[in-house]
This record gives structure tokens, C-alpha cells and sequence, in this order.
């Protein structure tokens, strides 16, 4: 059975599966076992679906049914490939703007941030399968909808994206207080990513490594960070602002 973007039950995420539906994610209840179970799973890998193992009393919270060990997140959009995405945005000629979200993982985080991405236009948002918070109702439903117009992607490695987009001769800006320059000393009439960071460990060495540029919104209060939706907010409005 289905409903609001979850299905439950072995035999029904296995027939979502095959019938070419995108899975977002597959949540069994650990220690799980049997025939049908290691078919599903094969399936899983075989579709490379991001799964996690948890306790039942979380299954129980997710859905009150029957869900016999297993619940999946159907996403109600359909992915875009990047590389394509990337091309067709510089053949139009518009001045590329995109939004790379490293290991972000809470969904109203994640909604907020999209239904911004619209509001300034940006040309599309890339997420790592795993880890990143998944496309739900939630995030449908605080992205007022803007889900369904900003293109995403989904990568194996946000590290990755950033190569490609430097190769097609867009600039990455990473969001990150450990800088001295700011939002505003940065050139954002250039064909740009931003980089956002988790709620709690912010952008990932790695990624802060190959960046092009830091910037950071100056603080003048005594708490030490924004709200990540909050934050990028600010980044792309500075970005309109430079572009209008």
C-alpha cells in the first residue's frame, strides 16, 4: 500500500522497484530475515538504493500498518543528470547558478532552501544518494511546491560535482565560517555553485579543499551560526542582488 510518497510491506517495495518507481530510501528493520527479504535486498543493491538498517519502534513511528520489517520513501520527482543539466544551463546562455548541499539531512532544512533556489533562480540543486535528506511530503510541503520546478541531481560524491562543474567553467563558493572573506567580496556575476554544509559538521574538508573561494555572512551577535536555510538565503540574495 501507499501513502503520501511511503510504501510498506516486502512484496510491495519489491513490485515499486521493479516497476521503475524512485526509491529515495528503504528502511528495514535490523536483524531481518528470510527468502523474501534477501530477494528484496539483492534488488536493493542491484538498483543501488540507499537503505538503512533501524529498530522496529521506528518503523512503528514511520507508519502504523502492517510493514512486515520494510518502509521506502517513493520520491515524487524524478532526478536530473547532472551532466546534462550542466549543458543545456550554459547552451541557453543564462549565467549558470546552482546550489551543491553537502550531507544536508534535515528535510524542512532541505524544503526551505529549495522553495528559495526558485525564488532566485537557481538552475538546480545537487544532493549525494546517500546521506542527504530525502525528497518526502515534508519537503514538498515546505518547499511550498518549488520541488516540482527546481531541477535536482543526485551524485554519488558532491566532490564529483564540484570537479565537473570547475571543468565546465563554473566557480565554487563554499559557505563556510573558517575565512576571513565575506558573502560580499565575492564575484557573483561569474557562472557560480554554492556549497552549503550539514546542519552540525558544515561543508566536509574535502570539499572546503577544492574550492575555488570561501565566504561567510558576518555575525554581529553572540550566537556563532545560521540556521543552514537561513544562511543560504542570504548567499543567494547577494547573488541577485550582484546580478540585478
Amino acid at each position: 500500500m501507499e501513502n503520501n510518497y511511503q510504501i510498506f510491506g516486502i512484496r510491495a517495495v519489491m513490485e515499486a522497484i521493479q516497476s521503475g518507481k524512485t526509491i529515495d530510501k528503504v528502511f528495514v528493520q535490523k536483524g531481518l530475515q528470510g527468502n523474501l527479504f534477501h530477494e528484496l535486498d539483492k534488488l536493493i543493491k542491484k538498483n543501488d538504493i540507499n537503505k538503512a538498517y533501524v529498530p522496529v519502534e521506528k518503523l512503528n513511528r514511520l507508519t502504523k500498518k502492517n510493514h512486515q520489517g520494510v518502509v521506502a520513501n517513493i520520491s515524487p520527482i524524478e532526478f536530473h543528470d547532472l551532466d546534462n543539466l550542466v549543458m543545456q544551463t550554459i547552451e541557453s546562455g543564462v549565467t549558470p547558478l546552482f546550489l551543491l548541499l553537502d550531507q544536508l539531512s534535515d528535510v524542512r532544512n532541505f524544503g526551505a532552501i529549495i522553495r528559495t533556489a526558485e525564488c532566485t533562480g537557481v538552475h538546480g540543486i545537487i544532493i549525494q544518494k546517500k546521506g542527504a535528506a530525502p525528497v518526502t511530503a515534508d519537503t514538498v510541503k515546505t518547499s511550498a511546491g518549488a520541488v516540482f520546478k527546481v531541477p535536482i541531481c543526485k551524485v554519488d560524491h558532491i566532490k564529483d560535482a564540484v570537479f565537473h562543474m570547475q571543468a565546465s567553467g563554473i566557480q565554487i563558493v563554499a559557505a563556510t565560517e573558517k575565512t576571513d572573506n565575506t558573502v560580499y567580496d565575492a564575484n557573483f556575476s561569474l557562472p557560480t555553485a554554492i556549497v552549503m554544509g550539514s546542519e552540525d559538521a558544515g561543508i566536509s574538508p574535502s570539499i572546503l579543499k577544492v574550492a575555488d573561494q570561501k565566504a561567510k555572512l558576518p555575525l554581529l551577535g553572540e550566537i556563532e551560526s545560521l540556521n543552514v536555510s537561513v544562511a543560504c538565503g542570504a548567499f543567494l540574495y547577494e547573488v541577485v542582488r550582484q546580478r540585478l
